[in-house]
């Protein structure tokens, strides 16, 4: 039994020596194994690190204090820190003021655990400048305990809230555009339609200008022709009317020289025939002279308005005087005429208005004209003002004649000393007139 002990011993040590290689090729195995697992581990890590810390966004960590837990590279560029610096900081400390509430009610819905959940807000940056920032938050458990935490995603979105303002400004635009648009063609309608309301009211004022001139002339005519019908009937009245009437007389006469012929009592009634054949002859020369008195074509200017100042103190009392240039018969005959008219319905508007106790009437001539005033010192317009928007056929028709001939028609009125009627008209001799003289009517 010993002689055999040496074989089985060795038989063991080969066994155990077998096994021990084997063990060994094995652990060589699981070594080469882990060390494959390590690589894929690294080369793993390395990714996660590359698509963390260079993702091209920022990844946060955040407690329900809104303080940074984790930040990869992008996150802290975006802040402008480094990590190390970021670590336990306040996010919400690099909120604008303004948009803090909307952040700090962001994280309160995140750790709702409301789902997902969306927020825009502007960061300053660690240098002071700012963006625009997109977070996108989910909330996430510990692993090492019940303390809460959260996933928050930040990108920077100024390049796209730039384009959506400026979207907006060009939308903008574009409805004041088509405003401008609408206003222009408004415009343009509005403008068409003045040009043509500028063309009809050119045509209208055309019209009535020619219709003014029209009536200008017309009026003129009628009164160069009631002055040519007064001066006719006048004639009429002194030469033929004033002579019959005359001649009536005469016989009439006659008859009386014979009257004892015909009974007692006959030349009262011829007498009697007499003065009221007398009295149609006075009435028959009053009606021509106020028609159109013959002196002012048989004397002149100066002698009829003598003729009627008289007449005019006779009626009313009121001293009149008069003064005249010495050659005032050299004007012609439609320009003594228009004075006289003027001179005349002056007097007449004196007489019922005025409440005069002396009139002045002076014809001068002022360097290529001849001014006449009616001066009285009765009472007058309340201003000038009135005298020209007076409407009385008088002052209309004194106007029109003196326009007629080319001159200018004015009333000076100042309230309690009187009122002045002014004509001017435009010397129409070739040779100047000598200086004036003085012809009184009291």
């Amino acid at each position: 039994m010993r002689k055999k002990a040496p074989a089985n011993s060795k038989v063991d040590t080969q066994r155990v020596l077998h096994e021990l290689q084997v063990h060994q090729v094995e652990l060589e195995m699981q070594n080469a194994e882990l060390q494959e697992a390590r690589g894929r581990m690294e080369s793993l890590l390395e990714k996660y690190t590359d698509l963390y810390d260079f993702a091209p966004v920022g990844y946060l960590s955040l407690d329900e204090a809104g303080r940074i837990l984790e930040v990869n590279l992008t996150g802290a560029l975006l802040l402008g820190l480094g990590r190390a610096h970021l670590l336990n900081r306040h996010l919400p400390s690099f909120i604008v003021p303004e948009s803090r509430v909307i952040f700090l009610a962001f994280l309160k819905r995140v750790f709702s655990g409301a789902g997902k959940q969306v927020c825009e807000a502007p960061i300053v940056k660690a240098n002071g400048t700012k963006f625009w920032a997109d977070f996108h938050g989910t909330s996430s458990a510990s692993v090492n305990g019940p303390k809460k935490w959260c996933r928050v995603v930040v990108s920077d979105i100024t390049v796209l809230k730039r384009a959506q303002e400026a979207q907006l400004r060009v939308e903008e635009l574009a409805i004041s555009n088509r405003e401008l648009r609408r206003e222009i063609v408004r415009r343009q309608a509005s403008e068409k339609s003045l040009k043509k309301s500028e063309q009809h009211q050119v045509q209208l004022l055309a019209q009535s200008q020619f219709m003014q001139e029209q009536l200008r002339r017309l009026s003129r005519q009628v009164l160069h022709a009631q002055e040519e019908e007064r001066k006719r009937i006048s004639r009429e009245l002194h030469d033929v009317i004033a002579q019959t009437l005359t001649g009536i007389n005469v016989r009439l006469s006659t008859l009386a020289k014979e009257a004892g012929r015909y009974g007692n009592g006959f030349d009262k009634r011829v007498a009697n025939t007499q003065s009221l054949v007398l009295k149609a002859v006075d009435t028959v020369h009053n009606f021509a002279r106020q028609l159109r008195p013959a002196v002012l074509d048989d004397l002149g200017l100066v002698p009829a308005l003598h003729a009627v100042m008289k007449t005019f103190t006779a009626q009313t009392g009121v001293r009149c005087n008069l003064t005249a240039f010495a050659k005032v018969e050299e004007l012609n005959p439609d320009q003594r005429t228009a004075l006289f008219r003027v001179a005349q319905e002056a007097l007449t508007n004196i007489a019922r208005h005025a409440r005069a106790s002396r009139v002045q009437v002076k014809i001068e001539m002022i360097g290529e004209t001849v001014s006449m005033r009616v001066m009285d010192d009765g009472k007058s317009f309340k201003n000038t003002a009135d005298a020209k928007a007076s409407k009385r056929l008088g002052l209309l028709g004194m106007r029109e004649r003196v326009e007629m001939i080319g001159g200018t028609f004015a009333i000076d009125a100042i309230p309690g000393q009187g009122t002045a009627v002014v004509a001017i008209i435009p010397l129409l001799q070739s040779r100047a007139l000598p200086a004036s003289s003085s012809r009184k009517q009291n």
